[in-house]
């Protein structure tokens, strides 16, 4: 099942809960922007491989390819995320909790953004929903456990295997490049840092753009009062429109996050870079064609920790590191509880 944007645009006009989570979802898909799709191109910005403003440009048109190109060969992390929680039942309350979840998710990716830390908006989509459908249900049956132990997988994936790519891809290169000429290889490596950063960008957009669409056409759903739809094929106009949005937003915010994830965490060269780009950029092909929904700012940040180890521990800025896994550490039960508290106002009150 999909809709048409002629459609979406006449449910719109007569159907005031639907622009509403329209909204919501545009919000949420703006923060994004913000604090997860910096993470994809800090590296070839930290490194002056090309300028903030082409890596931005460069990040819409890449995401939007990852979102057009995985949805094509493998939507199941759309699923995944679309099936892990229940908000069956009373589908104007179920839009009401959804809308809710979106709320939480913007309040607290702005909070993690004020502060310059990349937090995951992936485990912050994850939580904010989980909490609304534990309050649309007043207790768990609103969490499908079978889908929701993929997010654990998925946290362990991008953070041990993240890491020892991220180290293995460096030594690797050092290896390879072991007696060459130093600038020769420079001049490639920018060149190279720059595919790099687009493999990124295109598998953000295939991972984060998957979930949050995906959860979109959840809400379009829900505000038209289907809460059965099981089947559901995401249009080419909302990957379009999300990765606009989403484009919007990190011209609007994200050099703080790239500042913090390419410039104070570990200070790279562009061969350093290359490798962290390529390591994230596997790591996420990974789990995308498995349908396990990882974080995109775990991947890279956990990458980029690798290259810096592989040189020396002391490379690597681990005062940064703290805060970036307490806030990674708190965004499950603190987003949640947002979701939840928030839900349940919501549905009081409408």
């Amino acid at each position: 099942m999909t809709i048409s944007l002629a459609s979406f645009l006449s449910q719109i006009m007569v159907n005031p809960m639907l622009a509403i989570t329209a909204v919501l979802m545009l919000a949420v898909v703006l923060v994004n922007g913000w604090t997860d799709a910096p993470n994809a191109i800090a590296t070839c910005v930290s490194t002056r491989a090309m300028s903030a403003r082409h890596a931005i440009i460069m990040a819409t048109v890449f995401n939007f390819l990852g979102v057009l190109v995985m949805t094509l060969i493998n939507s199941s992390v759309a699923a995944t995320v679309y099936n892990m929680v229940d908000f069956g039942g009373n589908a104007a309350d179920a839009s009401v909790a959804l809308c809710a979840a979106m709320f939480a998710i913007v309040i607290w990716a702005t909070v993690a953004w004020w502060f310059g830390i990349p937090t995951s908006e992936s485990h912050a989509l994850i939580a904010g929903i989980s909490g609304s459908a534990i309050a649309l249900h007043s207790g768990l049956a609103g969490i499908n456990f079978g889908e929701w132990v993929k997010v654990l997988y998925g946290l362990v994936l991008s953070t041990f295997l993240g890491f020892a790519l991220g180290w293995f891809c460096a030594k690797a290169v050092e290896w390879i490049c072991k007696g060459m000429n130093r600038q020769r290889t420079a001049k490639f490596f920018g060149g190279a840092q720059i595919a790099g950063g687009a493999a990124m960008a295109f598998m953000h957009g295939a991972q984060d753009g998957q979930k949050f669409m995906g959860v979109f056409m959840l809400g379009i759903f829900l505000a038209n009062g289907q809460n059965n739809v099981s089947n559901f094929q995401i249009p080419i106009w909302l990957m379009l429109l999300c990765s606009a949005v989403m484009a919007l937003g990190t011209s609007i915010g994200g050099y703080r996050i790239i500042k913090a994830v390419g410039m104070d965490m570990v200070k790279l060269e562009q061969y350093q870079g290359f490798a962290a780009d390529t390591a994230g950029a596997i790591c996420l092909l990974l789990s995308s064609l498995t349908g396990v929904p990882v974080s995109t700012t775990h991947t890279k940040t956990t990458a980029i920790m690798g290259v810096g180890a592989s040189k020396r521990l002391s490379a690597v800025n681990w005062g940064i590191v703290k805060e970036m896994v307490l806030t990674w550490v708190l965004t499950f039960p603190g987003c949640g509880l947002i979701g939840y508290i928030i839900a349940k106002i919501f549905i009081h009150i409408f």
